[in-house]
């Protein structure tokens, strides 16, 4: 086999794939042969009518001529054939020989004779366009053979001169091998043209294909704009940036909405300066808080020409990038907080030791000390020492986590029976005041994660639950379920009150907390372990249907792989704070 890389020579053969204009070549030589028989026919019949003669052999060599054509026509419509010499180009150029040439054989005379020869024309030209080199010449080679033939039988029958009619077969058939060969290079020429025009063309829709799935799935939002302010594009992320349906018309003027006068400015200042540019801009929903973008634009190039250079310039568009200024603002605070938190990490690593000598020193003084108010004093160092060990113990253990998550072994455990153990671990704690509702519907499901980071996935869960749950025995619920598509899910939820829209935002983010006494690692902490065992993590306010009515709580649920995806390569953490 041919390596792919490996150059090969051009062919002298023009290659025709089985596409429309191919067809349409060789449907037009086939209605050709007919439209020459039917004229070889109506030639006959006007020596009749005009000279009173009428050769009968002619006339049914050309009567015969005609049915071919149309049989060959009905027959040969839909079968394309091959370039290459063989017999399969006998039905079609070979017919034109054979009857062309038994009218030219055929003995004539009186003032009413035709001369067949040019008619000969016609297989050589079919053969040079649509056949091969070889097979044009050997055509005309053919041809030249019959000429050749022909006089010399006319010579020994005594038909006129001889050498005139040698010299004059030499030139038409040097004449037909020029029109073979020019046919031939000038098909060759433009079968090469038109399939470069179809692999460009087939290229533009690839790159139209792939540019826009890239738009439509880009986290981005894009819109293209002409010069008089219509979007002639938006992406899924745009409509929802502008407050729009994803359902409606993709087509909109920006200047039907004065909530988008920003951007309508902002295009019209691009086309007006010709220059991309840059602005953070609000966008005003009704009944929403203002929206903030970050609009960067850009303009296509467009070659003007030198003659009308003014139409060239209204045909550019404007492409406007819409960037969420949260997701900006969230991004920023992301890399800020990864450099505090090496620097924390640092920091608690540091201090450990010194926190751990104060608490020592406080219990021996606590202990010499009488006093109520002395005693009051040491407690409260304790307790705020205390606090701040476990923060440090917090930023430290997520460093840890970072060392050992890359090596745990990718394991499955049984859901339900992991999850009710886990739970009745926590409620031993305080079996009073952990009371909680189980609903485990998947006793058969086995979910790929490590059972010691599923504990603690889940033991993190279930502490926030408590911190904000009512006071009632079903205010706290943990729920397993099988879905579709292969998917599980456990859910633990809480009748607590919603969460504010800022704390919900960056609820997951490191370092993040509503609360002063909370390091904001834990949920964070969940999400990584989540991410390392290929599950993810969500937040959501829903009702549930308890004894005592419909409540509404906050819900966190985890949602591990489908069981038939196939198991991965272990990796580390792709984003991590320390």
């Amino acid at each position: 086999m041919t390596p792919a890389h490996a150059p090969t020579a051009p062919s002298t053969t023009p290659q025709h794939p089985q596409d429309t204009p191919f067809q349409r070549l060789w449907l037009g030589f086939l209605t050709a042969r007919i439209a020459l028989a039917l004229t070889l026919l109506s030639l006959q019949a006007l020596a009749l009518v005009f000279n009173q003669h009428l050769e009968l052999t002619a006339a049914l060599v050309s009567l015969a001529y005609v049915a071919a054509a149309l049989l060959l026509r009905w027959w040969a419509r839909d079968r394309l054939p091959a370039r290459q010499p063989g017999l399969h180009w006998l039905p079609s150029v070979g017919v034109d020989i054979l009857f062309i040439g038994a009218l030219l054989w055929l003995p004539q005379s009186g003032p009413g004779a035709l001369n067949f020869t040019p008619l000969f024309g016609f297989p050589v030209l079919l053969a040079g366009v649509l056949g091969s080199l070889l097979m044009a010449l050997g055509t005309t080679a053919a041809v030249t053979w019959l000429l050749l033939a022909s006089v010399w039988w006319q010579s020994e029958v005594g038909m006129g001169d001889s050498t005139q009619r040698y010299l004059e077969a030499a030139l038409i058939s040097c004449g037909y091998f020029i029109i073979a060969y020019l046919a031939h290079l000038l098909a060759t020429r433009l079968s090469g043209e038109h399939q470069a025009a179809h692999q460009s063309q087939l290229d533009a829709r690839m790159q139209q294909a792939v540019s826009a799935l890239v738009v439509q799935h880009a986290a981005d939002g894009v819109l293209v704009i002409d010069p008089h302010g219509q979007v002639q594009l938006a992406n899924p992320a745009a409509l929802q940036l502008l407050g729009r349906s994803s359902a409606s018309e993709p087509r909109f003027a920006l200047t039907d909405s004065l909530h988008w006068s920003p951007l309508v400015h902002l295009a019209r200042g691009s086309f007006h300066s010709g220059q991309p540019h840059q602005a953070d801009i609000n966008i005003l929903h009704p009944g929403q808080r203002p929206m903030g973008l970050r609009v960067r634009t850009l303009l296509t190039p467009v070659q003007e020409p030198p003659d009308k250079p003014q139409e060239a310039t209204q045909e550019r568009m404007c492409v406007m990038f819409l960037h969420d200024l949260r997701e900006v603002e969230a991004r920023l605070r992301t890399e800020k907080m990864a450099v505090m938190g090496r620097l924390s990490a640092a920091v608690a690593h540091e201090i450990r030791n010194p926190l751990a000598a104060i608490l020592q020193a406080n219990e021996l003084l606590d202990e010499e000390l009488s006093d109520s108010m002395h005693k009051r004093l040491t407690r409260m160092v304790r307790e705020n020492a205390e606090r701040l060990a476990r923060i440090t113990e917090d930023i430290l253990d997520l460093a840890r986590l970072e060392r050992q998550i890359g090596q745990t072994p990718s394991a499955t455990v049984p859901l339900d029976a992991t999850a009710l153990q886990i739970l009745q671990d926590w409620q031993a704690h305080n079996p009073s005041q952990r009371q909680a509702l189980v609903q485990l519907d998947a006793p058969t499901v086995h979910v790929e994660f490590d059972a010691e980071h599923l504990r603690r996935v889940l033991i993190n869960l279930l502490d926030n639950a408590l911190r904000y749950r009512g006071e009632h025995a079903d205010s706290l619920c943990l729920h397993t379920r099988a879905i579709s598509g292969g998917q599980t899910e456990l859910q633990v939820w809480s009748d607590g009150a919603p969460l504010d829209k800022s704390v919900e935002y960056h609820l997951f983010e490191p370092f993040f907390s509503s609360e002063s006494r909370s390091s904001g690692l834990g949920l964070y902490i969940c999400r990584q372990l989540c991410q390392r065992h290929h599950a993810s993590i969500d937040y959501q306010r829903i009702t549930r249907q308890l004894p005592r009515g419909e409540v509404a709580g906050n819900a966190f649920t985890l949602r591990f792989r489908s069981q038939s995806q196939p198991n991965e390569v272990n990796s580390s953490f792709d984003t991590l704070v320390v």
